[in-house]
């Protein structure tokens, strides 16, 4: 039996607006096993970033809270823990790959400097040592002349190397788990393929479990194992990587999936486009809320659909008109 690193029950994330709380996350559940890869889809607005910042509790304060569900890493929840003991499971049991490289470095510090002080902050070891530690990071994620580096400051390092340091902060204390938040957002595509490369090879050498964010299909399709299709906040459909390319069921992931462009496709043929867009918040219906984008009327935007079982290790949101694989009687 594989070991489930970490398992997310009925995660309700919210923010206190002037409309009152608004929930952006409505109760997501998810799992992801030691050594394997759990890829989140989902356009813009659809909560991905806001999953991944609640499993650490890094939402925006004072405006974003957790109202409910238990997110369970190694026999704990971490929604329940101290501060304290949530600081120690940051970076150095979980660690986190962020959206922008820029905005999770310091750009008044030094490349080295932050390294050591994560380094330092969870190994309580010298400062030498951390530098030393550092470096051998550096080379780690494959950025050359390492020890010239260190002396660097963000804006000196184009996307790509930045996005490797970030790497090597989330990677410097061995993580069980590694999130990463559309690691290759804006970079080019040799980039991007060298990023994910790197974060695989680093996952496979680590053992360690890894959630990967993104709205690209075709990374999920290359680089995971499970993939979660989230819609406004809510999972729609769940399913190993292989089953959910081969037998989409919800029509959201059905739009999604016909959207990537072929090798077969004739030049110039305009792709097909999900029609509308992801709903505000504070528009969000309590029932199905692709109907609501469809322009749907009826029975089927005031009550939620039941997230079931259809296969082994498949779920689907099921909605009667979205649903479209449910067979007469079943």
């Amino acid at each position: 039996m594989s070991e489930t690193v970490l398992e997310v029950q009925g995660l309700i994330t919210a923010f206190d607006t002037e409309r009152g709380l608004i929930r952006a996350v409505d109760q997501v559940g998810f799992s992801v096993e030691k050594g394997r890869t759990l890829g989140i889809v989902g356009e813009s607005g659809c909560g991905k970033s806001v999953t991944a910042m609640s499993i650490v509790r890094l939402l925006p304060q004072p405006a974003g809270r957790i109202l409910g569900g238990r997110v369970m890493f190694q026999g704990r929840d971490l929604t329940k823990i101290s501060p304290k003991e949530l600081r120690k499971v940051r970076g150095g049991e979980i660690g986190v790959v962020f959206q922008e490289p820029m905005t999770a470095l310091n750009p008044v510090h030094r490349i080295g400097r932050q390294l050591v002080e994560a380094l330092r902050l969870h190994k309580k070891i010298s400062q030498r040592k951390a530098w030393a530690e550092a470096i051998e990071l550096l080379r780690l994620v494959r950025i050359p002349a390492p020890e010239m580096r260190m002396g660097d400051y963000p804006h000196q390092l184009s996307g790509g190397m930045r996005q490797r340091v970030v790497i090597a902060m989330a990677l410097s204390c061995r993580p069980d788990l590694l999130i990463a938040d559309e690691p290759t957002t804006a970079l080019d595509v040799t980039v991007q393929a060298q990023i994910l490369d790197l974060i695989k090879r680093l996952q496979q050498e680590m053992g360690m479990a890894l959630i990967l964010i993104t709205h690209d299909l075709g990374v999920i399709a290359e680089n995971c194992d499970d993939v979660v299709v989230m819609y406004a906040g809510r999972v729609v459909e769940r399913a190993p990587v292989k089953e959910l390319f081969a037998n989409p069921l919800h029509a959201y992931t059905k739009g999604l999936l016909a959207s990537i462009p072929r090798l077969e496709t004739p030049p110039k043929t305009v792709l097909p486009t999900i029609p509308g867009m992801v709903a505000t918040l504070s528009e969000f219906v309590p029932g199905c809320r692709f109907c609501q984008r469809m322009g749907r009327k009826g029975p089927t935007l005031r009550e939620r659909p039941p997230f079931e079982q259809v296969k082994a290790g498949h779920w689907v949101e099921m909605c009667p008109v979205c649903y479209e694989g449910k067979e007469a009687g079943a």
